[in-house]
């Protein structure tokens, strides 16, 4: 089995993998720091709740845009589960040629969804929109080139930003709205975070296409927890919820091509 997690600003998402197949996925905040015990006893704890014993699990992969957890992370699962985990960083190998200034600047979850994106839908040209705590664009050619890509404040930022920038507008839940207009307060920022973040959504992956492209019609991949409000917009072709833990276990595959072939062979 194949631990794999990715550690965003706001949370860690993980999954456990039994060949192909995702057994199951996890969330747990990560704006606060944890200690390796921390992380262990939680990872441990989290696997048990799920039917899985902790020494089943014989490979872990991580990417991370948080440079701070990685040292305890690691030592949590050298710790509790004797094995030394794989970080995909710089150096690792993808399968893509990217096309950034500067390789080093982009961060790994981003390479995780691109890695996934090329394996799953080979031979399109994809534009990856990750709703995350940003909204990031990946530009992907058929060629597999990493060609680049765009970022925007996520909507829990944006929300954030208003309540935090203003004396009477309230936090409010971030939902999918159906009319435009608000009758509330509440409404009216709800109807602003949802159909501006649409917007931007819509208007970048046109640039995108007509950019990098000449118009031609990408295949466009939606991930991120917020990716399903927008399901019945029409705006994505296919939502990949898991795409960053697809791609780090593919990730994972390529870099230990020997130790991965036993695990992904595993029999059901």
């Amino acid at each position: 089995m194949i631990l794999a997690m990715d550690i965003g600003n706001s949370q860690m998402f993980g999954g456990v993998f039994k060949g192909e197949d995702l057994l199951f996925r996890f969330r747990k905040t990560s704006k606060t720091s944890s200690s390796s015990d921390e992380y262990g006893v939680f990872l441990r704890a989290v696997l048990r709740e799920n039917g899985i014993d902790p020494k089943m699990v014989q490979q872990i992969a991580i990417c991370s845009v948080v440079p701070d957890v990685i040292y305890s992370l690691r030592r949590a699962c050298e710790k509790y589960f004797d094995r030394t985990p794989f970080i995909l960083q710089a150096g690792t190998r993808t399968g893509l040629k990217v096309k950034y200034h500067n390789p080093l600047e982009v961060g790994s979850d981003r390479i995780a969804n691109a890695i996934a994106g090329m394996h799953l839908y080979a031979n399109k040209n994809l534009v990856i929109v990750d709703l995350g705590t940003a909204t990031t664009f990946c530009v992907v050619s058929r060629e597999r080139e990493y060609l680049g890509g765009v970022i925007i404040a996520g909507l829990r930022l944006c929300m954030e930003a208003l309540e935090r920038q203003t004396a009477k507008l309230p936090t409010v839940e971030i939902v999918t709205r159906k009319e435009t207009l608000g009758q509330s307060t509440v409404e009216s920022i709800q109807s602003g975070l949802f159909f501006g973040h649409l917007g931007q959504i819509k208007e970048i992956s046109q640039r995108l296409a007509a950019e990098c492209f000449r118009g031609e019609k990408p295949f466009v991949v939606g991930t991120g927890g917020f990716a399903p409000l927008f399901e019945k917009e029409k705006i994505f072709d296919v939502i990949q919820p898991d795409l960053v833990l697809k791609g780090l276990r593919r990730a994972i595959e390529m870099n230990t091509p020997v130790a991965s072939a036993e695990v992904l062979k595993a029999p059901t």
